[in-house]
């Protein structure tokens, strides 16, 4: 059995997106994605093999889509995104830690 806070062990100094694995397994993957002023790389679209449901529990982000969609979210807010929708986080707030739950499935 393991337990933790989503909202402890941040580094004070965020020069990448964290990502931690919670848990996996062959059906499901949950992280927890930590963001502060980061986005998806310039060039490319995330383009998974699986649905992807992410939470925001803190802070606030954009996610585009490659038909000209965006949706921006905020503390509280869940968006669930089919396998092979291109998309790439186009916007998290620099001032403060953006906290995500992703989970993959």
């Amino acid at each position: 059995m393991e337990s933790g806070n989503l909202f402890e062990s941040i580094p004070e100094d965020l020069k990448h997106e964290l990502f931690d694995v919670l848990v996996q397994n062959p059906g499901v993957k949950i992280e927890r994605i930590v963001s502060k002023g980061h986005v998806s790389p310039a060039s490319g679209w995330y383009d998974q093999e699986r649905n992807e449901w992410v939470l925001v529990l803190k802070g606030c982000a954009a996610i585009s889509f490659d038909d000209g969609m965006e949706i921006s979210l905020k503390s509280g807010d869940f968006l669930n995104i089919p396998a092979h929708r291109k998309h790439k986080v186009s916007w998290t707030d620099p001032e403060t830690e953006t906290i995500w739950l992703a989970v993959h499935y």
